[in-house]
């Protein structure tokens, strides 16, 4: 039995429904007809992030960075690398703490790059510090439900 999921769009944040056999289709949102996934990171500021917690039913990965942090533009390629094969079972994120400082105080950044993994709206792992693409998506297979 195919199971139906809320999906939010990247672009225009609307809540769309599909089956989960759909996911690896590159399906479109029904609202602004973009694709659903893109296999890169979505730039999220705080009323996107609290949709898509909240709507998302794939875990969400969020990169919390800032453009001033060194390790944070080195690990930015490889955090694009790791949304390409993540997506679309993962819904792959980016927070500019320096943007979104509610965001960073929310979730008690203390370190950036941190990498948090939320599933059904609650974190469920967290990881600080820079990584290779590779270490990203064993880590996320790692705390992810399969």
């Amino acid at each position: 039995m195919t199971e139906s999921l809320h999906i939010v769009c990247p672009h225009c944040h609307t809540t769309n429904r599909l089956r989960s056999d759909q996911l690896g289709s590159a399906p479109d949102c029904g609202s602004c007809k973009k694709p659903l996934f893109t296999g890169k990171p979505v730039d999220l500021d705080g009323a996107a992030f609290d949709k898509h917690l909240q709507r998302n039913q794939i875990p969400l990965l969020v990169d919390f960075w800032a453009p001033w942090c060194g390790p944070c533009r080195q690990m930015a390629p490889a955090y694009v690398q790791a949304a390409a094969q993540l997506e679309p079972r993962i819904r792959v994120a980016k927070v500019d703490t320096e943007a979104q400082q509610a965001l960073g105080a929310r979730f008690q950044i203390r370190s950036i790059p941190t990498l948090a993994l939320f599933v059904g709206g609650r974190e469920v792992a967290r990881q600080a510090g820079a990584m290779g693409a590779a270490d990203i998506v064993r880590w996320v297979q790692q705390h992810a439900p399969h």
